[in-house]
């Protein structure tokens, strides 16, 4: 018998997840909004997809050379990166380039600079995505009419989705409720169709990759607010319009697969909650009276930078702790 004492450092609790498991979840469940994308908006889809993957996955796989680090493409956070990046641009053939440009930002910048998985700030596809909108605003606000593909050449739109007409103060040539849950309407490859996205979020929330916590509390938010704003005639808009700011722009997207990082969100069930509410209070707030019909990637990239301060505001106190006793009259050293 083998009496050999075997002493490890903590956690002594293994868990059967893995980071290529969890990264492998996350691939399955954007398949529905990647067969959405792509019947929608045809070849162009695939084609941008694989670009910024491989842009990613090779993105990395240098900077870790240089650096002299272990390679890590093989946990498929990279392939992850590219994927969500590339489901975030809009469908035309410029979004190829700007997907491989955006995929070297968002690995090598974002990613590697900090020391690789787990030491980002910020979602890096989100963060890559935000600096082709700001460097390339006219490129990535122009659009392609779903299923145009399949009638012939593709007329670009620029500026025309359902939340650029609300802001514009009109609701002539807004699509259904139904066509905006399913898919058709104009916007970025992987955002159009609501369900898509929904079935996707759930499959996440039964394999635990995630919590509902914050996508709720996100969607939600935008979802009250806008009821009471819209209640009150702000911007001269009416209370059944909500759905157009609910089903519309990258709000699910963004609130399942960009707000719930798990680098760069709360690990505190409170602070999912502040971190949900305030993302969803900032989109409403920049949608309403900002210059921008969107935003959802600068509202979750503010509660990034503000999720250590929220970690600290809502730490549950250790148990048995002491509580502090004031001091009166102050210091009499």
């Amino acid at each position: 018998m083998n009496n050999t004492m075997i002493v490890s450092s903590s956690p002594h609790l293994q868990h059967t997840n893995t980071t290529r498991g969890i990264m492998l979840d996350v691939i399955i469940s954007l398949v529905p909004a990647f067969i959405a994308a792509t019947v929608f908006f045809g070849w162009i889809v695939p084609f941008v997809t694989v670009v910024a993957t491989a842009a990613c996955v090779f993105a990395e796989w240098c900077a870790r050379k240089i650096l002299k680090r272990e390679n890590t493409i093989s946990d498929l956070s990279a392939a992850v990166t590219g994927l969500i990046l590339a489901l975030n641009l809009p469908p035309t053939l410029d979004s190829v380039w700007m997907g491989a440009l955006g995929g070297v930002i968002a690995v090598v910048v974002v990613k590697q600079l900090f020391g690789g998985l787990g030491q980002n700030f910020a979602n890096p596809a989100m963060v890559g995505r935000i600096v082709l909108m700001v460097s390339f605003p006219t490129l990535m606000t122009t659009w392609v009419n779903p299923l145009a593909w399949i009638s012939g050449p593709v007329d670009a739109v620029s500026s025309a989705t359902p939340l650029a007409i609300v802001g514009s103060g009109t609701t002539e040539g807004l699509p259904s409720f139904l066509n905006m849950a399913i898919g058709m309407r104009t916007g970025c490859m992987g955002e159009t169709s609501a369900i898509a996205l929904l079935i996707g979020g759930i499959y996440l929330c039964i394999k635990r990759v995630i919590k509902p916590t914050i996508p709720v509390c996100f969607i939600g938010t935008v979802a009250a607010v806008t009821i009471i704003l819209d209640l009150f005639g702000v911007k001269g808009m009416t209370p059944d319009l909500f759905g157009v700011q609910i089903l519309s722009g990258g709000l699910f997207l963004g609130a399942i697969y960009m707000a719930t990082d798990y680098v760069t969100s709360p690990i505190t069930p409170w602070g999912r909650v502040i971190f949900g509410i305030g993302c969803g209070l900032v989109t409403v707030i920049i949608r309403y009276f900002a210059a921008l019909p969107e935003g959802v990637s600068y509202a979750i990239l503010l509660m990034n930078l503000l999720t250590p301060h929220i970690e600290n505001l809502t730490r549950p106190k250790p148990f048995g702790e002491p509580r502090e006793k004031k001091q009166k009259g102050g210091d009499r050293s």
